[in-house]
């Protein structure tokens, strides 16, 4: 059975520009989130959706976009990278809404 699927694997970019990944759900997965790990740090939530509608963004800073359109892979968007954001993204499915906040 499929899992989820990222894209691109891999990626080096420079400071200020546009970085756009994608994640395809486990197929009949109804929700999606996206978490920055920072070197060895805890996974930072960043945004959760319910199919195509956002559940979850308190936590994702201003220049980070997302979106789950039907039928189409999910998507995370830096729009201005700072150093900062030099990190592992991970995007994870599931049927139910569970995470740990802790």
């Amino acid at each position: 059975e499929a899992e989820v699927t990222q894209t691109p694997g891999h990626l080096v970019q420079g400071k200020g520009l546009e970085v756009k990944m994608y994640c395809v759900p486990k197929k009949g997965h109804i929700y999606v989130f996206w978490y920055q790990q920072i070197l060895t740090k805890e996974f930072k939530f960043l945004i959760s959706f319910q199919n195509d509608k956002v559940l979850d963004d308190k936590e994702m800073p201003k220049r980070f976009s997302a979106e789950c359109p039907s039928n189409s892979p999910c998507s995370l968007k830096i729009q201005s990278t700072e150093p900062q954001d030099s990190a592992l993204y991970f995007c994870a499915s599931s049927d139910c809404t569970v995470r740990n906040t802790g």
